[in-house]
């Protein structure tokens, strides 16, 4: 099993920009893929960014190419998230999650999820 605890979420006018964290418990956090996705309301849970498990490969949804950077820290048991000229477009729910496959851009590959963490981007 493993644990998944988002942070860093908040309100925050267009332009700016926020952090998100998420920090890892249980089996070993550097086995796993991780993934950003985000969902708002009615619509399907959408893939953000996700980095392989050295770190050495990311991917980035069109959408954020150029103002999200996905980043992790294996020694701390901890995937992030900058989120740079945010946009009110950006404004979702957004969740980590952690997969052992290297299919990273689909939800369906993915073994567990976060319980994720408001972002609210205001113009």
């Amino acid at each position: 099993q493993v644990q998944l605890v988002e942070s860093g979420g908040g309100l925050v006018q267009a332009g700016g920009s926020l952090r998100l964290s998420c920090t890892a418990s249980g089996r070993t956090f550097s086995s796993y893929a991780m993934g950003w996705f985000r969902q708002v309301p009615g619509k399907e849970r959408e893939f953000v960014a996700a980095i392989s498990w050295s770190g050495g490969s990311t991917y980035c949804a069109d959408s954020v190419k150029g103002r999200f950077t996905i980043s992790r820290d294996n020694a701390k048991n901890t995937m992030y998230l900058q989120m740079n000229s945010l946009k009110p477009e950006d404004t979702a729910v957004y969740y980590c999650a952690a997969t052992i496959s290297e299919e990273v851009i689909t939800t369906a590959t993915y073994d567990y999820w976060g319980q994720g963490t408001q972002v609210t981007v205001s113009s």
